[in-house]
């Protein structure tokens, strides 16, 4: 299903960063979701995000990568925890992918 056409001006609201991996977890209140830490650069600093998509990652498969992050997302409390951005990832025949960006990139660049 496509979703609704979006002004650029929308799009343009959304701050997208290079996040690396520094740290990742199973969280053991949850099933479904990794916690993992997020270094974005001095400007920004490190942040947690929690995702749904332990049934095809462990915490290893993350460390030491570099995705995209959305950093400007309201904040959604998890568990007792808060997450305080969100990774993009990619739908596929086989569920949740995550999108993995060359290890050369500086954390907090932009991504647009």
């Amino acid at each position: 299903m496509i979703k609704p056409t979006v002004e650029y001006g929308d799009f343009e609201k959304l701050d997208i960063r290079v996040g690396r991996v520094v740290g990742a977890s199973s969280p053991d209140w949850s099933d479904k979701l990794l916690r993992y830490e997020v270094d974005l650069g001095d400007e920004i600093g490190k942040r947690v995000l929690f995702s749904g998509i332990r049934r095809w990652y462990s915490p290893e498969n993350l460390l030491n990568k570099n995705i995209p992050v959305v950093i400007n997302l309201a904040p959604k409390k998890m568990g007792e925890e808060v997450s305080q951005g969100m990774a993009i990832m990619m739908d596929t025949e086989n569920g949740a992918t995550m999108i993995f960006l060359p290890e050369n990139l500086k954390p907090g660049s932009v991504i647009r």
